[in-house]
């Protein structure tokens, strides 16, 4: 990975669009979505979070080249500890969870084994040193598979009301919204 020719474009700062048009231009011929995750696991964090960066642009414009690489991301996703990195990898998680979700995304998650992810994700949730912003996306991670997971929504529930005083004004706000999606949430459950 040392001589990899994205790290040389990515060890500078980058603009939006910048990142936009690495992000139409990633295919196997240039740079894959499966080099985009393992560089967002680079020793240098700027260089992983621009990764990081990358593939949430990757999958929210391009989402047919993350396709073939989603079990391999959902594979790394509890390994990453890059705080800058892991914000864009549960931003993508949380994408990938929601109700509107492309039908191939849909059947990826229902299909995968996603204990492991919850477990995960409750851990960032509770942990002090993550910052709001991964635990905004924690939430709506959480949230979204309750549908999956029906012990999820008591779960959150007592999480939300332990933490809710001891996080900033912007997580009582997702605490909210939350709440309101999970008193909705007597839809139809994922089989």
């Amino acid at each position: 990975m040392e001589n990899h020719p994205l790290l040389e474009t990515i060890k500078t700062t980058l603009q939006k669009n910048k990142v936009e048009k690495l992000a139409a231009i990633a295919s196997e011929d240039t740079f894959s979505v499966k080099d985009l995750i393992d560089i967002s696991f680079y020793k240098d964090e700027q260089i992983g979070f621009r990764a990081a960066w990358i593939l949430e642009n990757v999958y929210s414009n391009h989402q047919d080249r993350f396709l073939r690489h989603t079990l391999y991301f959902l594979e790394k996703f509890p390994q990453q500890n890059n705080f800058s990195a892991l914000r864009h990898f549960v931003k993508i998680l949380a994408f990938m969870t929601k109700k509107n979700a492309s039908p191939e995304i849909k059947e990826i998650i229902r299909d995968y084994d996603t204990d492991h992810l919850v477990e995960v994700v409750f851990s960032w949730l509770i942990d002090e040193k993550v910052p709001v912003a991964i635990k905004s996306h924690c939430l709506n991670i959480l949230a979204n598979l309750n549908t999956k997971h029906e012990w999820i929504k008591d779960e959150l529930m007592e999480t939300m009301d332990f933490l809710v005083d001891k996080e900033s004004i912007a997580f009582f706000a997702k605490v909210k919204q939350i709440r309101k999606q999970l008193a909705g949430s007597r839809v139809q459950r994922i089989k």
